[in-house]
């Protein structure tokens, strides 16, 4: 039996109404949806720490979502899992002519300029809005820059990162002018969100993708107070018990000592 056969009947098997799993039996598409997320974040972890027997088994346990989304939209007459592998081989074979057609294209950056155009004629054709099909669900940081790089596709950009650097310099103007002035906190909020939607332009311009920038500044931040927490504890002390000017001089020393970075 093909693997992908067995799995569509142990699946099938799960959600049979008289021999399943009582738990898989009272799921919809909206309770497994963060299983989806959450299966999809698990396989990105495993790619950054390079634990490729790890990536093998979240690599199944995202296709198991699939799988489990199929089936229930099988059970309600909307389509199987054998349409939604129709529809990514006919998907991947449109948007990739120079392969499985006659056009030419020369390089990868060249590739991906070609499948975003295809992408927005599909949308234009369709009569939707450049900015459809941007998921709710994504996190906001990887939504905005999606939302950016739409946008500019029809020219609605900067033309350097320095407008856009400005652009951040105002909004952080107009945040310092709300505290100045005691804005309400859903006004601070808003400001707050325009400088987060600047940032993420800043990035995009940089060529610098804002999930993996901050990612990256999760892990330093732990890293360095880990590293203050260490020496205070060598001191016989915790975090609480030290004041704010001890942690930032031991904050210091460890960027010295640990060497990553700003």
């Amino acid at each position: 039996m093909a693997s992908i056969d067995r799995l569509l009947q142990i699946m099938a098997r799960l959600r049979d109404p008289q021999r399943g799993c009582p738990w898989d039996l009272e799921q919809t598409f909206g309770t497994i949806a963060p299983y989806t997320i959450e299966e999809a974040y698990e396989v990105a972890d495993a790619i950054e720490r390079e634990d490729y027997p790890a990536l093998r088994d979240e690599l199944g346990d995202l296709l198991f979502q699939v799988v489990f989304h199929s089936q229930m939209a099988r059970e309600q007459g909307s389509f199987a899992f054998d349409d939604v592998v129709a529809a990514i081989c006919d998907k991947m074979e449109r948007r990739h002519p120079h392969v499985f057609g006659d056009a030419q294209i020369g390089s990868a950056a060249a590739q991906t300029v070609a499948w975003e155009e295809q992408k927005r004629l599909e949308r234009a054709r369709s009569g939707k809005s450049i900015l459809a099909d941007v998921p709710l669900a994504l996190p906001a940081l990887t939504r905005a820059n999606k939302l950016g790089k739409r946008a500019a596709q029809v020219g609605f950009e900067w033309p350097n990162v320095s407008g856009a650097l400005d652009k951040l310099d105002e909004e952080l103007g107009e945040l310092r002018q709300g505290l100045g002035e005691q804005a309400s906190p859903a006004e601070i909020t808003d400001e707050l969100g325009d400088v987060l939607f600047c940032i993420v332009n800043v990035c995009r311009y940089l060529g610098v993708d804002p999930e993996t920038a901050l990612r990256g500044a999760n892990t330093k931040f732990e890293r360095r107070f880990g590293y203050v927490e260490q020496r205070l504890h060598e001191q016989g002390r915790s975090a609480s018990e030290a004041t704010l000017e001890e942690m930032d001089k031991l904050w210091d020393e460890g960027k010295q000592r640990l060497a990553d970075g700003g």
